[in-house]
């Protein structure tokens, strides 16, 4: 019986994966014959399965994580050598359905999503024979649809243009199916979701549920696919109680919550002046939430780089130490590297004693630490009495007193004469005098930021901040709907190799906080005005699974989760990247015999050295990848998704899974990692008539946009920054903890124009001097605007410096440039240096656009409207233009019925949502947001194809015709 029944499950379990599969095809923009489109449309998603409630599907998490990695390993040997892709690429774009009432002045969610979704798609299936067109899939909310193109843009300039077209095209088509009274504008929330219990929604819902047991919504807002419910419920189930949101609270002149606060004359600018960024640490308020409850959440101040360095209590940046090595027995030279716990790997450069090494301890595993390079070293001996390892203080030498000098000829790096390096390793070594004042704590060395242990920090003029010192009144919101119900705009690339699409991934990581601050538009939520503009840190900890222990609490062990649920985890699982993956490769040692002995080694070793953070890891998966031939770099990625456990999974798709030729595991945690940009394998081809999609990088940061104007300016300017970084050989590596530093500073009010972000502050590979060690220099862009030439003889990217697959030695080197953990490779820089330059020595990022543009001789139809879309960034970026959350937050705040206590009322709500209708449709102009940019209006007319009819006409109907 058993055996009869086995074919039955894996003939119904290859449905569920093929329609699953089709639709991650028609998400990337992939169009399909008619007949499998039909197939797609009627078998995708919304008919997958029954997913398993909590209680029954984490019985299955051990398996279902250990296939995740076999499947990863089966497809990764597949594809890992497709070489020669074309650039194509497609951006996603998510709406809301609202339902105006003009009498009452009234704005609900209209909760016909599916209906409108499925209309708009048969309309598409109808107009298959037009080359132009849109896919329409299910989104979180029962009032959002998600739309992108139906074929992806290709790597041709011209359709560069196809992008405007296309996001037109999509509004238009999507008012065919409003009714009169409702409205589709593109914002990133609604601002009155949660604010009232009663009268919310059309059709009316009750507050609560079982699936988010909230306070403030309803179970019925949710898309009625059991996949979004089970989420939700098994969110909560696992995290081990609601999810808990808190956002600061704008401060007015009339906002009640700030009753009894302090006074302060520069309260509007937030509660760190008007001078200096408010940082809210969101999904890190576990210890403000003890003692404040809800209605308060604890902030941080961005007055210099070393503000953002608190520790993990007040939740700032939590990054690697420096442990000095110092094994005190008679004979003792220093400690081999070990590959795992007690397994030793007798490289060459082991690090000897008086050797720096940077890692982290392991909580699950006392006495080893993780190194940055994915070896690990013991504390202490065996029976811990002889100490291996020293953690050094954070306090360290002098900050260099030049790197305030701006200019192409500052020091990249730190000064010479107190460290040396190994390159591409990990270690610094110190010598003589500075060893020996070390040992004998009369010195102590400084890093990037605290060891996650201290309460307080000190800001440049000495003055102590304490953990609790900024308390703001929060908006609170419990479920996941607040962050999943937010939209947002993304882009996903396919790269032309694996090689590629790991570069790449890396360096949008870097900018994945930058977009994001200059798309913001979140600044209303809940009904009040927040004091923050994105949507970002909202969604993390709406989705925030955590178990109190993860997440540095105490909480019961629970066998069935990953780690028993007993691991720290620093992030939720919807935040910033937390490791680099780009690999890279050495190349130097002239020495072969030398040359081979370090390539022994370092292929071994994570070589990024801009991983600075510490990052979890499941052990076992991460040696069964090494195992499997993955270099260490990609392992760690892999295995660090591995933390998590899987939260849907359906009945008769478990075993069922074929390990070979199905990926139904990894997808279920990789697709519920929400990471800031998403590296992407190619899924299975389960036929050869099956299109073939190659490695894909998705950007998943930047807010939505009133109009597709701006949504397709900032669509090119991602795509063509691609490009520059790969013809230019350019790279943007900065420390980790420095970009999730640009993410808590991305989210603060107007930070477009008020903030200061980390940035690389050369680019371009050094053209003089041996590699900047205490050494002035020229940059290659600085020899440009002073109108010099690059000598032949000192440029290092020469054809001849390319290896067979096109990859440069500078791409290769770039994970491990030197320098990388020192000041002086990176700067603060606003957002109008970062975009159009800073010194002679920092071009901007739009001036490298125009300058490929030039390169590539673009088209002049296309140039233009791209000449456009830079302008208007750059104006954006330099504040002559506003983002549109401080266009709202402004609309709001001048409402003729706005009372000055951060309230969204009712009538307030109405016409907004009735002005970003109006903007979005072209009919409203707004200077402010577009400049002298005229949007040309867009209705439903034209929306499809009139078809030529032949069918007969009644009499009557044509008599009626003919009297019109």
């Amino acid at each position: 019986r058993s055996c009869a029944m086995r074919p039955t499950a894996r003939a119904r379990y290859r449905l569920t994966v093929l329609a699953a599969d089709l639709l991650i095809l028609f998400a990337l923009g992939y169009s399909f014959p008619r007949r499998c489109e039909a197939f797609t449309l009627q078998m995708g998603l919304l008919k997958v399965g029954t997913p398993m409630p909590w209680e029954k599907s984490k019985k299955h998490n051990h398996y279902i994580r250990k296939a995740g990695v076999r499947q990863f390993i089966s497809t990764y040997n597949r594809v890992k050598d497709l070489k020669g892709d074309e650039l194509l690429w497609g951006d996603e774009i998510e709406y809301g359905i609202f339902k105006l009432d003009s009498g009452s002045k009234k704005v609900r969610l209209s909760l016909r999503a599916k209906e409108v979704m499925d209309r708009l798609n048969e309309k598409e299936r109808s107009h298959a024979h037009r080359v132009e067109g849109c896919n329409w899939v299910p989104e979180y909310g029962a009032w959002m649809v998600e739309a992108t193109p139906n074929r992806p843009y290709t790597g041709f300039t011209h359709d560069l243009l196809r992008v405007e077209r296309n996001m037109r095209l999509r509004r238009k088509r999507i008012l065919t199916e409003l009714a009169e009274d409702e409205v589709a504008p593109t914002i990133a929330a609604f601002p009155l979701l949660g604010a009232r219990t009663e009268d919310s929604t059309v059709p009316s819902t009750q507050v609560g549920g079982s699936k988010a047991e909230s306070d403030y919504i309803s179970d019925d807002i949710i898309n009625p696919h059991p996949r979004f419910g089970t989420l939700t419920a098994n969110i909560r189930q696992r995290r081990g109680e609601k999810v808990n949101i808190r956002v600061p609270l704008f401060r007015d002149t009339n906002t009640p919550e700030y009753y009894g606060f302090p006074e302060s004359p520069t309260d509007l600018d937030g509660c760190c002046g008007g001078n200096t960024l408010q940082l809210w640490r969101y999904g890190k308020g576990d210890a403000s939430r003890a003692k404040y409850g809800n209605e308060r959440v604890v902030v941080g101040c961005s007055t210099s780089s070393r503000d953002d360095e608190f520790n993990e209590i007040s939740g700032g940046p939590v990054t690697l130490e420096k442990w000095l090595v110092d094994v005190k027995c008679e004979g003792c030279r220093g400690l081999f590297y070990r590959s795992a716990p007690n397994v030793i790997v007798p490289d060459a450069d082991w690090p000897r004693n008086g050797d720096i090494v940077v890692g982290s301890e392991i909580p699950n595993i006392p006495g080893w630490i993780r190194l940055q390079n994915g070896y690990y070293l013991p504390i202490t001996s065996d029976d811990g009495k002889i100490p291996f390892l020293h953690k050094v203080s954070k306090r360290a030498h002098a900050s260099n007193p030049e790197k305030r000098t701006l200019g192409s000829s500052t020091p990249l790096f730190r000064s010479s004469g107190t460290f040396e390096s190994f390159p591409g390793g990990d270690a610094n070594i110190l010598r003589g005098s500075t060893l020996q004042a070390l040992l004998e704590d009369k010195l102590t060395l400084e890093t990037t930021a605290s060891n996650g242990s201290a309460t307080s920090t000190q800001n440049e003029t000495g003055d102590t901040q304490t953990d609790f010192d900024n308390v703001r009144a929060a908006i609170h919101m419990d479920a996941m709907a607040f962050g999943m119900g937010c939209c947002c705009l993304q882009i996903t690339f396919q790269a032309k190799d694996l090689d590629e699409s790991r570069f790449i991934y890396d360096q949008l990581a870097v900018m994945a906080p930058i977009m994001m601050a200059l798309t913001a538009s979140t600044p209303l939520l809940k009904g009040r005005i927040a004091d923050t503009d994105c949507r970002w840190g909202i969604i993390s900890e709406s989705v925030d699974c955590r178990t109190p222990a993860e997440r540095g609490l105490k909480s019961d062990p629970q066998p069935e989760l990953a780690a028993k649920g007993q691991r720290r985890i620093f992030k939720s699982r919807y935040d910033s990247i937390s490791t680099y993956i780009y690999q890279g490769a050495y190349t130097g040692a002239a020495d072969e015999e030398v040359n081979s002995k370090k390539k022994r080694g370092l292929k071994n070793r994570v070589l990024n050295m801009y991983n600075d953070m510490p990052v979890p890891i499941d052990e076992d998966s991460y040696h069964l990848l090494r195992k499997s031939g993955i270099d260490p770099a990609l392992s760690q990625h892999i295995a660090h998704l591995f933390i998590r456990d899987p939260l849907v999974v359906f009945e008769g798709a478990v075993e069922e899974v074929d390990d070979e030729i199905q990926t139904e595991h990894f997808e279920s945690i990789q697709s519920t990692n929400w990471q800031s940009v998403r590296w992407k394998p190619p899924p299975p081809r389960n036929d050869p008539n099956d299109p073939h999609i190659g490695w894909r990088t998705e950007f998943r940061t930047m807010e939505i946009q009133l109009t597709d104007f701006e949504n397709a300016a900032f669509t090119v300017f991602v795509v063509l920054l691609t490009r520059v970084i790969l013809t230019f050989d350019l790279n943007l590596y900065i420390p980790i903890s420095r970009v999730d530093a640009n993410m808590q500073r991305a989210h603060s009010r107007n930070a477009a124009v008020k903030g200061k972000f980390f940035f690389r502050r050369h680019m371009a590979p050094l053209e003089e001097g041996d590699d900047g060690y205490g050494v002035r220099y020229t940059s290659m862009f600085a020899r440009a605007a002073n109108g010099e030439s690059v000598s032949r003889s000192s440029s290092r990217n020469s054809d001849d410096d390319v290896d067979e697959d096109g990859v440069s030695t500078q791409r290769r080197k770039a994970p491990f440039a030197p320098g990388s953990n020192e000041e002086n490779s990176y700067a603060e820089m606003t957002m109008a240096e970062i975009m159009t330059g800073k010194g002679d020595y920092f071009p901007g990022l739009i001036p490298l656009v125009q300058a490929y543009l030039d390169y590539i001789n673009c088209d002049s139809i296309t140039r233009a409207r791209i000449d456009q879309y830079l302008d208007f960034i750059q104006k954006r970026a330099t504040g002559e233009l506003v983002t549109p959350a401080t266009w709202i937050r402004n609309f709001v705040r001048t409402h003729e019925s706005y009372k000055g206590d951060s309230v969204v009322s009712d009538e307030i709500a109405y016409d907004l949502m009735v002005a970003c209708k109006e903007i979005g449709e072209g009919i409203r102009h707004v200077p402010e947001l577009l400049g002298d940019v005229k949007i040309k209006p867009i209705t439903s007319a034209g929306a499809y194809d009139v078809k030529l009819e032949s069918k007969r006409l009644r009499n009557e109907h044509l008599l009626d015709l003919l009297r019109r």
